[in-house]
């Protein structure tokens, strides 16, 4: 219901904004056409892959791995998978929110998605060469660390 309601406000700002000015319209059209073509190719990866996982990965594994049983090894297990993956923000919450339904704990997606965002091994030499290896080390260990606080203070507050 609520995709419905927001597909029809941004027909209706289209609309709009189609009455006010033709010509910015089909010039930010054409734009936003372009923005997505462009991510579209690495979206459908992502979202194929994350499908096959969540297929093959059952409930119960989940709940075994990352469920609020499972306490700080849970959370290093999900700090390591979220230090290494590299997947945009635009996918990751709804993928949090299918892990969580799933049986995660909180306070395990919670550092999922804060080492995803923050902590980068993946990218971690191509930023040692644009500043130096100290600084990434320090970088990326404090935000492992500040991840593991956020999660343990948001499943005080909401676990």
């Amino acid at each position: 219901m609520d995709i419905l309601f927001f597909y029809g406000l941004a027909a209706v700002g289209v609309l709009w904004s189609y009455t006010k000015d033709r010509q910015k319209t089909k010039q930010s059209l054409k734009k936003a056409w372009k923005a997505f073509d462009t991510i579209l190719p690495a979206f459908a990866v992502i979202l194929l892959l994350i499908g096959i996982i969540l297929a093959v990965v059952s409930p119960a594994v989940v709940t075994a791995l990352l469920g609020a049983n499972s306490g700080i090894y849970g959370m290093i297990i999900a700090a390591i998978v979220g230090s290494i993956a590299l997947i945009p923000g635009f996918i990751i919450f709804p993928l949090a929110k299918t892990v969580l339904g799933m049986g995660a704990g909180i306070m395990q997606v919670a550092v999922f998605i804060s080492t995803l965002m923050m902590v980068s091994v993946v990218t971690a030499p191509m930023e040692a060469q644009l500043f130096n290896r100290k600084v990434v080390l320090l970088r990326n260990g404090l935000s492992l660390l500040f991840s593991f606080v956020v999660a343990i203070v948001l499943g005080k507050v909401v676990g």
